[in-house]
């Protein structure tokens, strides 16, 4: 709580004395500085970069730098599969046919659940569940749909938004994470836990040999920019962003990260992203007078709790809705 007074103090002083120019992006801001200061003791390194909705101005620290996505790389395959929508090359009431050996590891796995053959999902439920619940099934069956990693890349592109790479599926990132002989899919994974039990306990530890490989890596400020192309309708059309933000506003992970230290009801849309030592959440935030803002968290190289590095993000998040609201409330 004293942080979090320290951080309003700042807010009102800042919008009192500086005004506009305060929000442009420099990793000297005051608020950020703070947020840095007090992050350091919670995770290894952390990026964020936000911006309100309607306004140009930035805030970002560490905005440049690149992070591992995990699975916030979800939103991209989200945006690159409703492109196909769009275009109608897809269609989200489309059924596609999901097989055993397409079944990967993975918390909530549809893997976990569907042990016999038979089984179709829509497009839109596996968006649904790719988004809400992290499967990794759904995830690399859209990569499939979207046309594989290249196209989801090259979507972005056409977007304008660099920094930000998607390479390989859920499976191949997963199967690497743990050094297995291939792709995570149920029979493998189940084959190397028989041999190698002691795997199960690293799904947390920080693994900077997997951090420095710089395939699906994001700036925090590459994917604030999807995150406004969606919202303006430049990535897809309004039918399909109200789609996509519709189905982030039931993610049911990370309830600590981003919406950890909010009001209670505040109305979130987002996508959480975790492996060894990251963990992450990108989306948008309702403040109580209806503005909204995007932001994007990531961090790494963390041997703290998964507590605290899920705290570092919520303080993140709370440290910004003080800024644009009771910042704003300060200006008037």
């Amino acid at each position: 709580m004293k942080f979090r007074n320290s951080i309003i103090a700042l807010v009102v002083s800042a919008a009192a004395t500086i005004g506009p120019a305060y929000g442009q992006t420099s990793d000297g801001q005051p608020v950020a500085t703070s947020i840095e200061q007090f992050a350091a003791k919670l995770v290894g390194r952390i990026g964020f970069a936000a911006q309100e909705i309607g306004s140009d101005e930035v805030i970002a620290l560490n905005g440049d730098e690149t992070f591992p996505m995990a699975s916030t790389y979800k939103v991209a395959i989200a945006t690159a599969v409703l492109d196909r929508v769009d275009k109608k090359e897809l269609s989200l009431d489309q059924l596609v046919e999901i097989t055993p050996d397409m079944m990967m590891i993975g918390d909530a796995a549809l893997s976990d659940t569907f042990v016999h053959p038979g089984l179709q999902l829509s497009v839109a439920n596996l968006m649904e569940i790719m988004i809400t619940e992290s499967d990794n099934t759904a995830t690399d069956t859209l990569i499939g749909l979207a046309g594989g990693a290249a196209a989801v890349t090259e979507n972005l592109r056409r977007l304008g938004v660099t920094d930000f790479s998607v390479d390989r599926t859920t499976g191949e990132i997963i199967g690497e994470f743990y050094g297995l002989p291939g792709p995570a899919t149920m029979k493998v994974a189940i084959e190397a836990f028989k041999t190698r039990p002691e795997l199960a306990t690293i799904v947390s530890d920080r693994n900077l040999d997997f951090e420095a490989d710089p395939r699906d890596h994001a700036t925090p400020l590459a994917m604030l920019k999807l995150l406004l192309a969606i919202d303006s309708s430049t990535a897809m059309s309004a039918e399909s962003r109200d789609f996509l933000i519709d189905v982030m506003s039931r993610t049911r992970t990370g309830a600590a990260r981003l919406k950890g230290l909010l009001p209670k009801g505040t109305p979130v849309a987002h996508k959480t992203g975790t492996i060894g030592g990251v963990a992450n959440d990108v989306g948008y935030i309702t403040l109580p007078d209806g503005r909204r803002f995007a932001i994007a968290v990531f961090t790494k190289s963390s041997e703290t709790s998964e507590a605290d590095r899920d705290r570092a993000i919520a303080e993140v998040a709370r440290s910004l809705y003080d800024y644009y609201y009771v910042g704003q409330m300060a200006k008037q």
